[in-house]
């Protein structure tokens, strides 16, 4: 459903550790070249099986049914990994998600790994 690829904020980057700085960071300077990079994020409000006959016969109007039910929690991912669950918000009449659960900060480190 919604699908954008996000930027985190931050200040500028030195790339790397500065002359006369303690232990540590070098590793902290690395760091902050990673925050910049973008990630694409996805939405998913669940999927469906069609055959291609099907798929051609869809128009204006047509329902494909989801094999999640109504009102079950979204899936959020980020560069196809699942990092948590939500709910939709509408926003300035834009769909949001709403964060009900996240993988923890260590488990989402390990997965875009």
């Amino acid at each position: 459903m919604a699908d954008k690829a996000g930027q985190a904020s931050g200040g500028p980057v030195d790339g790397g550790a500065q002359a006369g700085a303690g232990p540590g960071t070098e590793t902290a300077g690395t760091l902050d070249l990673l925050l910049d990079v973008p990630l694409r994020i996805t939405v998913e409000l669940g999927s469906a099986r069609l055959t291609i006959r099907e798929l051609l016969q869809l128009g204006h109007g047509s329902v494909i049914e989801l094999d999640k039910p109504g009102g079950e929690p979204l899936d959020v991912f980020v560069n196809g990994k699942p990092i948590a669950r939500g709910e939709a918000v509408i926003v300035n009449e834009k769909f949001g998600v709403r964060l009900t659960e996240v993988v923890s900060q260590s488990a989402r480190v390990e997965r875009l790994a």
